[in-house]
């Protein structure tokens, strides 16, 4: 069932950034770049927010075959790369931004993402800031970064990005090498050109047609359930998307969750509209997120994936160590690697049947009716994990409803559904960059840069990224960690619980080595159109 309420007042969508509602990756932009720039001069950073401005790209909808939604009042033609703009604490103290809107930053923002390594466990396990790209670690105030420009581009038939891309990357290249120092490009990234960082979806080629992925290096379906929120699609689609990617009440009903969760300015899950930096016009309609790129130990996966198998396929029985090995992949992640949850298909067969019933489309389109299978689901009825694990990554990124104290009381009127989880959800934006390489480049430069988006970095991303994927307690789980993304001690181990029914035992898989490090990031403010034109014009007035 749905839950239908009064909307809220309409958003904005002429002065939000685009990329806070869109997932630009998804939706016919495959291709990126992202370019980190050092303010040494306010006046000549304020000239380049200006120069670049009037082409950020806006929330406003372009026509959408796909997806088949209005565009609403005003329509605008599809980019062929959109751009938009972020900053850091640092970035607006360079540009001039007064010390009484600053103070009314928060804390974590002010601080920065390596300030708060311990909390991330970004050093722990042997994992250092050393691990990192230069372009984030440098002490020196002239090449610390500042702004992020992000450009995310179309793809062409053959698979590479339209040249738009080039032509807008070098428009921004010659600015900064025509300011006479006083803005710059920050050099550091790994990659072949250290002035910026290449992002790509991997693609796949069909009857001679290349076609862009939901795939990562590891081989599984990337961000599926991203959260649904409150003016984030048009009206008449809005029920319809809050179906397993909003809130749950714990009747079966879902609801949109509220827009305050990702947007300055506006009420969050707990009615209120949090404190904000002044004037209000600087903050309402911005958005915080943590940028972080995330090395993939491609090579090390698939051979601990290998061996595991092996363990489990003996231990239950399994008729192949293809079924074995995939079996692990979904129990790891909670979803098959095509992205089916194991709520919907437990087992090998189900999973087998799943797509036999609910195909997916070989050129990427969508099957209404998968699709709405793929994210459908709770945790209600699996409170011992025996169809997908208690510690499995999706399980932990969004909970559900399973930390609902009262989620098996037969009466449905004292469930919470999915309270103690919809004030931690954050949104996903991002593209994969690299090639997975070839067996052995463990070091290879290949993996996810992830903006994890949210109103409160400390109360939504860095709970979720300390408590949820580094902890394990609030799930019964003691110190272990999420077997994907979490930081993983020499002992690390990932409990599979096992179907009575099925005769099998629990399996134990232990000594998990580490599959994701940090190589970079930090935390950036993306402001609304209002807030860029006065941090441009450097009008920003606290009082």
């Amino acid at each position: 069932m749905i839950e239908r309420k009064h909307a809220a007042p309409d958003l904005d969508l002429a002065d939000l950034q685009g990329n806070i509602l869109t997932a630009y990756g998804r939706l016919g932009f495959p291709k990126g770049r992202f370019l980190l720039v050092n303010v040494r001069d306010a006046d000549s950073g304020r000239a380049f927010v200006e120069f670049l401005r009037p082409r950020v790209t806006t929330a406003l909808r372009w026509p959408s075959v796909r997806h088949h939604r209005p565009t609403g009042k005003v329509k605008v033609a599809r980019p062929e790369v959109t751009i938009n703009l972020a900053f850091t604490f640092r970035g607006l103290f360079a540009l001039g931004v007064p010390t009484r809107t600053l103070r009314g930053m928060p804390d974590e923002f002010i601080d920065g993402m390596a300030a708060r390594a311990s909390i991330l466990s970004d050093n722990a396990n042997g994992a250092s800031l050393t691990d990192w790209d230069a372009v984030w670690t440098r002490k020196d105030s002239t090449a610390q970064p500042h702004i992020l420009v992000m450009l995310n581009a179309q793809m062409q038939p053959e698979g590479s990005a339209v040249p738009a891309l080039g032509t807008v990357t070098q428009e921004i290249v010659a600015w900064c090498d025509g300011s006479g120092g006083k803005v710059a490009l920050c050099r550091g990234h790994r990659g072949a050109d250290d002035r910026w960082q290449d992002l790509s979806a991997i693609t796949q080629e069909v009857g001679g047609n290349v076609y862009p992925t939901p795939k990562e290096h590891f081989g599984y379906t990337d961000a599926i359930s991203d959260p649904a929120f409150d003016g984030q699609v048009p009206n008449a689609q809005a029920a319809a998307s809050a179906i397993g990617q909003g809130k749950s009440d714990g009747f079966g009903n879902w609801s949109l969750l509220a827009r305050g969760e990702f947007l300055l300015g506006w009420p969050d899950e707990a009615q209120e509209i949090p404190g904000a930096a002044m004037p209000l016009d600087f903050s309402r309609n911005g958005t915080f997120f943590a940028y972080r790129k995330l090395h993939q130990n491609v090579d090390g996966f698939h051979k601990w994936i290998d061996g595991t198998a092996t363990q489990l396929a003996k231990l239950w029985r399994m008729g192949s160590q293809d079924e074995a090995s995939q079996t692990l992949m979904a129990k790891l992640a909670g979803r098959w690697p095509d992205g089916v949850p194991l709520m919907a298909a437990p087992t090998h067969a189900d999973w087998q049947a799943f797509n036999r019933d609910y195909p997916q489309p070989v050129d990427g389109s969508i099957n209404p009716e998968r699709a709405l299978r793929l994210v459908d689901f709770v945790y209600r009825d699996d409170s011992a994990g025996t169809r997908c694990p208690i510690g499995a990554h999706a399980r932990r990124m969004n909970t559900r409803d399973m930390l609902d104290p009262h989620g098996r009381d037969p009466d449905p009127k004292v469930r919470a559904g999915s309270a103690l989880n919809n004030r931690r959800r954050i949104l996903r934006r991002g593209l994969p960059y690299g090639s997975s390489g070839s067996a052995g480049d463990v070091d290879g430069e290949h993996g996810i840069v992830m903006l994890a988006v949210c109103a409160s970095l400390s109360r939504q991303f860095e709970f979720v990224q300390q408590q949820w994927l580094n902890y394990g307690l609030d799930f019964s789980l003691g110190n272990d960690t999420c077997p994907l993304v979490g930081s993983h001690a020499k002992d690390a181990r990932f409990v599979i619980a096992a179907d009575p029914a099925q005769g099998n035992p629990p399996f134990i898989a232990s000594g998990i080595p580490p599959f994701v490090t940090t190589r970079g990031g930090d935390y950036f403010f993306m402001p609304s159109m209002t807030a860029l034109r006065l941090i441009g014009m450097g009008v920003t007035d606290p009082t």
